[in-house]
């Protein structure tokens, strides 16, 4: 396998900001700072690829952005699989955005991306 920066993450051999731990997973802040500042990362401890490689890890990993959820009154959750789905880190890991109203950030299918791009 290729260095896999998130399993280096986990691994605790790159640093990154580490929100919440669990024996199976962890939640991390995006390099980024992501789109907002609740934006958070969930990810396995252990090497998937995506949501469709293991379905145990990613339910477990599931589970645990679900509990990340429960605490904002509006969120999406965001994963991918696949380079034409937007996957660009094959590491299995959950977006977890807190959302309110009038944020501005616009998702591609919504009216706000649609505006934003001036169609």
């Amino acid at each position: 396998m290729t260095a896999c920066v998130f399993c280096s993450i986990a691994a605790g051999h790159t640093p990154a900001e580490i929100v919440r731990e669990w024996p199976d997973a962890l939640a991390i802040r995006p390099r980024s700072g992501g789109v907002n500042a609740g934006h958070l990362l969930v990810l396995p401890r252990t090497h998937v690829q995506d949501a469709g490689d293991n379905l145990e890890v990613t339910a477990a990993v599931m589970r645990r952005a679900a509990e990340l959820l429960a605490e904002h009154p509006a969120a999406n959750l965001i994963t991918s699989k696949g380079a034409e789905a937007t996957q660009t880190v094959y590491h299995l890991h959950v977006h977890v955005v807190p959302r309110q109203a009038d944020d501005g950030l616009p998702l591609p299918w919504t009216p706000q991306h649609a505006a934003r791009n001036g169609a």
